[in-house]
């Protein structure tokens, strides 16, 4: 952790919901006028997309076919807790991008499935925002956790999470229901050992509950809205947290546990706004504060 220059992670699992609270963010740190580095994780895999497939493919040769961009082998730790390490002390570091596919590719002149090169963070920033799989990790040689300021856990319950990846991977990779049935089985080992593991190194959890039936979510004709769900919001340390305020500010919250408060789905993005402004706000003003010494 860094008093001058904080970093914050936002860890989710694929399609779990990280980019809408990437927007929510992005709309306080304009607001705030706070300028962001802003990291994405997958730019911290081991593999390009042919790369990925190639040490797949050796992987389940050997016997071990449960390899994926959860795990270990597939992933920088290192590299990432050195980025957060380094931002921490000074502010700087070295970030690239993944092209993800023909819009990214028309920007960055570079085939979809690939890597930029690596390049300096921009100087001058008040924090480093990360958003992606391994926020908050931790390994036998790495701890990326220790290194962040705030940890923020965004999962669906396992169900809605199968359902709004199932649905994305047909619709917008062209995938067939078997195809991304497989994969959930093979990425299930490293999710259950790096993924979930996480989530009891956040600050903050932000899980949403369905109210309809996702009992079968292979078979799911849609995505639950917003509407047709709960928040469960679950603070670390719920001291300094003022619930009455909370409660009152959005119709049909209540408390679940001492340190939980629920609310509708449709008011997620509200109560991340009550909750992560004067948070971001004290991080960035004590950094700066600090850096003015």
């Amino acid at each position: 952790m860094s008093r001058k220059h904080p970093v914050v992670a936002i860890t989710g699992s694929s399609g779990a919901g990280t980019s809408t609270v990437t927007d929510t963010f992005q709309q306080i740190f304009e607001r705030e006028g706070i300028k962001a580095a802003i990291v994405h994780g997958d730019a911290f895999h081991r593999y390009d997309r042919a790369g990925m497939k190639r040490a797949r493919q050796e992987a389940a040769d050997a016997g071990r076919p449960e390899f994926s961009h959860f795990g270990a082998e597939a992933n920088l730790f290192e590299d990432l807790e050195a980025l957060f390490r380094q931002y921490g002390e000074n502010g700087t570091g070295k970030i690239r991008d993944y092209v993800h596919d023909n819009e990214e590719a028309a920007f960055y002149r570079q085939p979809p499935g690939t890597f930029t090169t690596w390049q300096d963070l921009p100087a001058g920033t008040d924090l480093l925002y990360y958003e992606g799989l391994h926020g908050a990790v931790q390994t036998d040689t790495v701890d990326v956790a220790r290194h962040v300021d705030l940890r923020i856990g965004v999962v669906p319950i396992i169900n809605l999470e199968w359902i709004q990846k199932l649905h994305r991977d047909r619709t917008k990779r062209g995938y067939s229901t078997e195809a991304v049935t497989d994969t959930i089985l093979r990425r299930m080992p490293d999710y259950v050992h790096y993924i979930v593991p996480q989530f009891s190194n956040t600050h903050i959890n932000f899980q949403r509950v369905p109210i309809v039936d996702t009992s079968n979510p292979f078979i799911a004709s849609w995505i639950p809205t917003p509407d047709e769900s709960m928040t469960v919001i679950r603070f670390a340390d719920p001291r300094g947290i003022d619930f009455p305020y909370l409660l009152s500010m959005i119709d049909g919250s209540f408390m679940s546990r001492a340190n939980s408060i629920v609310v509708p789905g449709g008011k997620m993005p509200l109560a991340m706004q009550l909750i992560l402004t004067p948070w971001i706000w004290r991080l960035v003003e004590n950094a700066r504060k600090e850096r003015a010494r």
